[in-house]
């Protein structure tokens, strides 16, 4: 079965690829070819929808059909689609692939490489008990960019209560702190094995993976005596140059 004729047609219709088993792909400026079989090989995936009886997408100049998303990994799901081949790097932006054409058996099969089990089942499970940790996330780099206006660095106290019992101290902890000028972002308390110092981790890998370059450290009041309560309190610093 030949391809359709582009150059005469000046694009790739859909009836001519309703009678071809054949189709020309840019995705995002990246060319492939395959088949409509390839491409419907998962029905429920959105790249079958997209390649459906009625296509769902448009044409660029030379008539090939256009996806309008960055192609560089597409051509592991497509190798995927065709032999069930995992791809052997960039697997977490694969990955990302796949949750967007919606391909369940590609993202099941890289959910169990090395690459992303440890991120999803340990680290993220993780995280999902941490009461408001995303949200918290958010909260402290927008305080951080609020206060980066002629300064150097942005300090913001970060307060994390591990347990329940931690839990009860948190009135006395915050009270300790210089007459209430200062104020801390609270984390926990939570259900799960990790320590205080692997939260802390996980807040500088997730702000750092925004591009910011921040570091952590114990919050040292300045003051000539210690108190308990300090020990909940971290100094997380944004250095802007």
């Amino acid at each position: 079965m030949s391809l359709p004729d582009y150059k005469s047609t000046g694009k790739q219709s859909s009836s001519a690829l309703s009678h071809s088993s054949v189709v020309q792909l840019n995705v995002g400026g990246h060319l492939f070819s395959t088949t409509l079989s390839t491409l419907r090989r998962h029905p429920d995936s959105k790249v079958a929808e997209l390649f459906g009886s009625q296509p769902k997408v448009s044409t660029d100049a030379q008539g090939r059909l256009f996806i309008d998303r960055d192609g560089s990994h597409f051509g592991a799901v497509l190798e995927f689609l065709r032999s069930e081949k995992l791809p052997t790097e960039n697997i977490p932006e694969v990955y990302t692939e796949a949750v967007h054409y919606n391909i369940k058996p590609l993202m099941k099969r890289l959910e169990e490489m090395p690459e992303l089990f440890g991120e999803l089942v340990g680290r993220q499970q993780f995280l999902s008990r941490v009461p408001h940790y995303k949200e918290n996330i958010e909260v402290l780099i927008r305080i951080a960019r609020a206060e980066a206006v002629a300064a150097r660095r942005s300090t913001i106290l970060i307060c994390v209560m591990r347990t329940e019992d931690d839990l009860g101290f948190y009135d006395n902890a915050v009270n300790s702190l210089e007459a209430g000028k200062e104020s801390a972002v609270t984390f926990g308390p939570w259900k799960a094995e990790p320590s205080v110092r692997d939260l802390l981790d996980c807040v500088k890998m997730d702000i750092e993976s925004r591009g910011y370059n921040v570091s952590i450290e114990a919050y040292v009041p300045e003051r000539s005596f210690l108190s308990k309560s300090y020990d909940f309190f971290h100094k997380l610093t944004f250095t802007w140059w």
